[in-house]
């Protein structure tokens, strides 16, 4: 199998054209074969060279909601100078879901979303946790898959988790529409405050390390027709050595998948 990497994992790393090509070139190294790019300026040129001179395809991106419904001419151009057929969103503004906005923002997604299938180009919605609250019986993300079927998304297992989703479930749910997955483990972590008291709470792994039977998740993500599945650790860069967290995840995926 092929995987490649969000790199949001990676964000501190990717701030400039020379960090984005030492970050690439060493992810090829370990194993990549695709990038995610998100976290950083977005800046098509710089992209497309990284791109090239690393050898790793773009396959998604995260961009701007505002330029997605206004200008996505323009952005469907922009993506097909460095090869990239996925235009993405990484979430819409919390504060909007659950009210009339969310709605109408939902409408004017999915109408950018047949804009983009007309000139071949994949819309796709990344989801968090938030959108698992329900509203008038349904929650967020079901009221995307049953009424906007020009959104595909970037399933998250983490977020689904956190938010009370059943992960394998709910990629069945996306049938033909989970064009991305991001690979994000989840554990519990202990913490211990200056007083000696002990508390648990969910945290980010790598993969491999944390609690999801991950052959059962690809497995049905396959079945679904997913084709781009991308490792995501979002608290990598708070390690000594970011790399070497998402070095973990390409490992344990190369030698299992």
């Amino acid at each position: 199998m092929k995987f490649g990497i969000n790199l949001y994992s990676l964000r501190t790393l990717i701030g400039d054209e020379d960090g984005f090509l030492k970050t690439a070139n060493a992810l090829a190294e370990m194993g990549y074969d695709t990038i995610q790019y998100s976290g950083a300026p977005y800046d098509p040129g710089v992209i497309r060279r990284v791109s090239e001179r690393s050898g790793l395809p773009v396959v998604v991106t995260h961009v701007p909601m505002d330029r997605i419904i206004n200008d996505t001419e323009k952005l469907m151009s922009e993506h097909e100078s460095f090869g990239c057929r996925i235009i993405g969103l990484g979430a819409m503004p919390p504060d909007i879901v659950g009210t009339d906005k969310f709605y109408d923002t939902v409408e004017k997604l999915d109408k950018a979303g047949a804009k983009m299938a007309e000139n071949g180009f994949t819309f796709c919605y990344h989801h968090h946790h938030f959108e698992q609250n329900r509203y008038n019986g349904k929650t967020a993300l079901d009221y995307m898959i049953e009424n906007a079927p020009n959104i595909h998304f970037t399933a998250d297992t983490y977020w689904l988790q956190y938010g009370g989703a059943d992960v394998i479930n709910t990629i069945k749910k996306m049938n033909g529409r989970v064009d991305c997955l991001h690979l994000k483990d989840y554990r519990i972590n202990k913490k211990v405050n200056e007083k000696g008291g002990v508390s648990f709470e969910p945290g980010f792994a790598p993969v491999g390390d944390g609690v999801f039977d991950f052959s059962a998740i690809i497995d049905a993500a396959k079945k679904s027709g997913t084709i781009h599945f991308l490792v995501e650790q979002d608290d990598a860069v708070n390690y000594h050595e970011p790399l070497e967290q998402v070095g973990r995840s390409i490992k344990y995926l190369k030698e299992n998948f």
